[in-house]
């Protein structure tokens, strides 16, 4: 349940920004300036869910946090830059990787 809902938190947020080309108008910059808000607010509810999460040594899956955190910063890195760019530049061609799953090493050796 909670990766399903952090999924659809993100790809809601790539949505708006993806769908946006040029921080051109005030309008535009106040939604995004709300998609940062809104990475903030999934952050912090992936922080309380990953020290309230209790994963037992017998679960096969886990979520992984690390890797949702990364993709939060690159999302708001990318907003940022777009909204304060430095300099005109490509932009980075790498992918969110979107896969939170974790396969839980087993504690015996497999015969």
């Amino acid at each position: 349940m909670p990766t399903t809902i952090f999924r659809c938190l993100l790809l809601l947020s790539l949505a708006i920004v993806d769908g946006n080309s040029y921080a051109a108008s005030g309008h535009e910059q106040d939604q995004l300036s709300l998609v940062q808000q809104q990475l903030d607010i999934i952050e912090r509810l992936a922080t309380q869910a990953e020290a309230a999460s209790t994963a037992e040594p017998v679960e096969r899956y886990r979520f992984d946090y690390l890797r949702l955190s990364q993709d939060i910063q690159r999302i708001r890195h990318g907003v940022q830059g777009y909204l304060s760019p430095s300099r005109a530049q490509p932009r980075d061609p790498s992918e969110l990787v979107g896969e939170y799953r974790l396969d839980t090493p087993s504690a015996e050796p497999s015969p």
